[in-house]
């Protein structure tokens, strides 16, 4: 298990072995105002934060419940920073380019080669971008913040008009 810090706030991002057991995963579906989300859980951390989903759950439960009261804070524009436990499932890599971008400031972005040097990997861009491309906590870990080197909105695994929407969406509320 390791922990990441940021700012008054600590992450626990969570590598499970193959042999460890694994409690059973739970999916809820809520609608957004993006359209329907749903949240998997798994060992009291919240796993993955995917567009669409199944049917809709009614009450949330426990960590999946708070996730989606966040959430909407964030889509009202009156939460800046995420406070859940997360476990997203990656390579080592992956970890370290998903705890980096955990520290994005709300309103703020930053290129693949900023995060490439910032992980000590100056040469990766592109396997940062295969790692942010991958990223199963989107929003709540920030992929959407990450642009090219020359400031266009580059790649987002559900669309440029979802990443332009929380851009502007973060543009916004970030000097309230």
């Amino acid at each position: 298990m390791k922990f990441y810090c940021l700012a008054n706030r600590t992450f626990r991002i969570t590598v499970y072995p193959d042999n460890q057991p694994k409690g059973m995963p739970m999916k809820l579906t809520r609608t957004t105002v993006l359209g329907p989300i749903t949240i998997t859980v798994e060992n009291d951390a919240l796993t993955e934060l995917e567009f669409g989903g199944g049917f809709e759950n009614g009450a949330v439960p426990g960590i999946a419940g708070e996730a989606f009261v966040q959430l909407d804070a964030y889509l009202a524009g009156r939460l800046k920073e995420f406070y859940l436990p997360l476990a997203p499932k990656g390579t080592p890599f992956m970890l370290r380019v998903w705890a980096e971008l955990l520290k994005i400031p709300y309103g703020q972005t930053r290129s693949y080669g900023e995060i490439a040097r910032a992980i000590g990997n100056p040469g990766a861009m592109r396997a940062v971008g295969m790692a942010n491309n991958r990223n199963p906590i989107a929003i709540i870990i920030p992929c959407h913040r990450v642009i090219g080197s020359d400031g266009r909105l580059v790649g987002y695994g559900s669309g440029l008009p979802l990443k332009e929407k929380l851009l502007a969406l973060e543009a916004t509320y970030a000097g309230m």
